[in-house]
């Protein structure tokens, strides 16, 4: 058996490691092009390859050739990691601030510390800071996800329910009301999208991973986050929530049906939402997410997303200008906020005239008022662990079987922390 010490790779040495083979492509002298440059761009998400035209149409200097791939959860970041090994990777990629600590762990991410410090400022203090690891800066943010309550304003009203409920509390007793009223309807669905259930851990003080020195601490059945589970599982045991997988067919039937009221969910939902059940345009509306505490009242996130920059990119220097490019400029923002859904990470786009535009789905509610206002209470020191591919995985897989009543909600946790630690461990990172 190989020597324990050969075995071990600390966080330390990971990065340091990386920071080495990616020095040759730090932004330096070695980085400068004397004509046009070239540079690869794959994400997912709608409207992006709207600002790429728009990027291009203005820069001829550099030309940015964007590929659409399948979602990071859904095959998209094993294709990246697979590239980065093969040598071909794009130069720059959309990784969420959830599996960027995974792809830094795995070398995968080329050192952009140098490009990207002078924009700190520009950003959301924290999610700039997501962007990084260790004190390398891997990318720039194009957005967060704070999360709200969307709601069948014109069903709840229906079942007595005139204002949406402010707290965890109050939204049970609504889930009581709703279903004593009618058998077949649910004020909400409880889903397996691992994310989504991080973004409530979050808001209620979750701390799922913490690094001290070389070492990572993991604990993700924590005592906020058994609250949250203690909260969901009385609503399955009692029934009063309808147990569907998270973006399946089934849900937005429910939804366009009238069966299922409501989802707590980012921002990003709005625009699915909307496109999903178009026959009830109109009938929704989007209030602050339920509180535990109606005196410090916090908000979870649920996504958000750095354009980073892969292992391997000869030109970073104009990768991240273009990313900085991407989530600062007007007519960019504005694209990706109508077509994609972002709630911008940029200082500069809570200013874009798009965020206060009339939402006909929502009734003509001006949504991103009640965002602008959740993404003050996010906490700023959730922190995302190394291995999140193994974690999300293994708590989306809990999520679904608890959700069926195969197990419980902190049995999955449980079983989620177990994973998490093992995979930590094959990997040779150092806990504690």
């Amino acid at each position: 058996m190989k020597n324990r010490a050969f075995r071990t790779v600390t966080l330390a040495m990971a990065i340091t490691s990386l920071a080495a083979v990616a020095a040759c492509g730090s932004g330096g002298a070695g980085d400068e092009a004397s004509g046009p440059v070239d540079v690869e761009f794959w994400g997912w998400a709608p409207g992006y390859e709207k600002s790429v035209e728009l990027f291009n149409a203005s820069h001829p200097g550099t030309k940015v050739t964007y590929s659409k791939i399948s979602p990071g959860s859904k095959g998209g970041y094993t294709k990246m990691l697979s590239a980065v090994k093969a040598g071909n990777a794009p130069c720059l990629a959309s990784v969420g601030f959830e599996t960027l600590p995974t792809f830094a762990a795995a070398g995968a991410l080329q050192d952009a510390t140098a490009a990207a410090a002078p924009h700190a400022k520009e950003y959301a203090p924290w999610a700039f800071a997501q962007s990084s690891v260790a004190g390398h800066t891997y990318g720039l943010p194009v957005d967060i996800a704070p999360m709200a309550l969307i709601y069948r304003k014109d069903l709840f009203a229906k079942y007595g329910i005139n204002e949406a409920p402010k707290t965890w509390d109050e939204y049970a007793a609504d889930a009581a009301t709703i279903h004593a009223a009618d058998p077949n309807a649910y004020i909400t669905y409880f889903g397996n999208d691992a994310y989504n259930f991080a973004g409530l851990a979050w808001q209620a003080g979750a701390k799922w991973f913490t690094t001290g020195g070389d070492r990572w601490s993991v604990d993700v059945n924590d005592p906020a986050t058994k609250k949250v589970t203690a909260f969901w599982q009385n609503l399955i045991d009692k029934k009063l929530v309808k147990t569907v997988p998270s973006f399946d067919t089934a849900l937005y039937k429910g939804m366009g049906e009238g069966t299922i009221l409501s989802d707590v969910n980012a921002v990003w939902d709005t625009p699915i939402l909307a496109d999903s059940v178009k026959e009830t345009t109109g009938n929704w509306a989007v209030a602050p997410m339920p509180v535990w505490d109606t005196a410090t009242p916090t908000a979870g996130n649920a996504g958000g997303t750095p354009n980073t920059v892969l292992k391997g990119c000869k030109h970073v220097k104009e990768a991240v200008e273009f990313a900085h490019w991407f989530a600062t400029d007007p007519a960019s923002v504005t694209n990706l906020i109508k077509e994609t859904g972002i709630y911008p990470a940029a200082l500069t786009g809570l200013d874009n005239p798009a965020l206060t535009e009339p939402n006909p789905f929502y009734g003509g509610q001006k949504i991103y008022d009640v965002f602008k206002d959740s993404a003050t209470r996010i906490d700023p020191t959730f922190q995302w662990g190394p291995v999140m591919t193994k974690t999300s995985g293994a708590l989306g897989d809990g999520l679904g079987k608890a959700g069926t009543g195969t197990t419980t909600l902190d049995a999955a946790l449980a079983d989620t922390q177990s994973q998490t630690l093992a995979e930590m461990k094959t990997q040779g990172m150092e806990t504690g």
